[in-house]
């Protein structure tokens, strides 16, 4: 049996642009990470469905606006045929329904192209992690779409969330990433994302756009 190195586990992604010109400078700079592999590009989402189904992939890079198959339909197609594989959206578009199509399509994570380098590396490890990252700009026209569209502002949560819990989810309503969350309760990062297990698992939450909904219904944001 051979000794643990030490080193992290390299997550497997796939950039999928219709643009080489955005997709070949991309894929070379998260191969730069020490723990990013990327795996393969993709001009396409049938090329996305293929390079997963050819892989091991742990993460895609997507855009939306793509030919033959659009970043929405490629990350529904993947949601049902390789759930374990996470979508984070890279893309130029922020308008609610880009936003609100692939986030209910199952993307974990959604970027515009101002996005930095380590800002789209954090939203990887997030996702690959199980946790959602949204841009600021998303999350304000997120908030601003729920608002707008939530037809039962008040309506009860489980009885069985702790204070605690309730505060984690009314902060996801008001826009803040996990890191944003423990730095407003004093509590780590490890203890936010238990929390958020919990609540979401209390409550049937699917993902970070439902709890959004969810806070505001319940009048906590």
């Amino acid at each position: 049996m051979s000794e643990p190195t030490g080193k992290p586990q390299r997550l497997r992604v796939v950039v999928a642009d219709d643009q080489a010109a955005v997709r070949e400078p991309l894929a070379a700079v998260l191969g730069l990470s020490e723990d990013i592999d990327v795996v393969a590009s993709a001009a396409d989402g049938s090329q996305v469905l293929a390079a997963v189904a050819a892989g091991p992939v742990d993460v895609v890079l997507m855009d939306l606006r793509m030919p033959v198959m659009d970043g929405i339909e490629a990350t529904r197609r993947l949601g049902e045929e390789h759930p374990d594989v996470a979508v984070v959206v890279l893309t130029t578009f922020a308008d609610d329904d880009s936003i609100l199509g692939a986030l209910s399509a199952g993307a974990r994570g959604y970027l515009t192209k101002n996005a930095g380098r380590q800002d789209i590396i954090r939203a990887i490890r997030a996702a690959a992690a199980g946790q959602s990252v949204l841009d600021r700009e998303v999350q304000n026209r997120l908030l601003a779409s729920v608002r707008t569209k939530a037809p039962m502002v008040g309506q009860a949560l489980p009885e069985d969330l702790t204070p605690r819990e309730r505060e984690v989810l009314a902060l996801i309503g008001q826009g803040l990433p996990n890191r944003g969350i423990a730095e407003k309760l004093f509590i780590s990062e490890a203890t936010v994302k238990t929390h958020i297990n919990n609540l979401f698992a209390k409550a049937a939450i699917r993902d970070r756009a439902d709890a959004v909904r969810r806070a505001i219904e319940a009048g906590l944001t």
